[in-house]
């Protein structure tokens, strides 16, 4: 058998990343960017090639990625937040439209857009989410987006 299988490296060779986060639920959403800077750097990354964009809340991200990936200055871009249920509808219009930007940034742009923006039910689910027993979605946020830096170099 002959398959060819594609898959992206764990290790970044001079790779730019940028990083927008919500600057709303900070004391959860700063816990994210720790996890993603950590990773970017232990995984070979440089300061000097990671760009942070802070912006007030989640509906605003897909914006700034938008302009972030029209600067052409990235190989990835990198999404941080915390939405968190309330008693209204507001969750669910804020957190579907910040994914569908941020996917819409991603196909527009034929750029890896990684998914760290938290989307739960109470804050004790993000905070388990930001880094104690769930993990740190902004570590494996920064893990997708140097994976898949990696498999779009080598993947026609």
């Amino acid at each position: 058998m002959n398959i060819k299988t594609y898959e992206g490296e764990m290790v970044v060779e001079g790779a730019k990343f940028g990083i927008v986060i919500s600057r709303f639920n900070s004391f959860l959403v700063e816990s994210l960017l720790d996890g993603a800077l950590d990773t970017i750097l232990r995984h070979g990354g440089k300061e000097d090639d990671i760009e942070i964009v802070r912006v007030p809340g989640a509906v605003e991200i897909p914006l700034a990625a938008k302009r972030m990936a029209a600067s052409k200055k990235y190989d990835a871009i990198i999404a941080l937040g915390a939405v968190i249920r309330g008693g209204t509808p507001h969750f669910e219009f804020v957190a579907s439209e910040n994914s569908k930007g941020l996917a819409q940034v991603c196909m527009d742009y034929d750029l890896p857009v990684a998914f760290g923006v938290l989307t739960v039910d109470t804050i004790e689910q993000a905070i388990e989410r930001s880094g104690t027993k769930a993990g740190n979605k902004g570590t494996e946020a920064a893990l997708s987006a140097i994976e898949m830096v990696n498999l779009l170099k080598n993947f026609a």
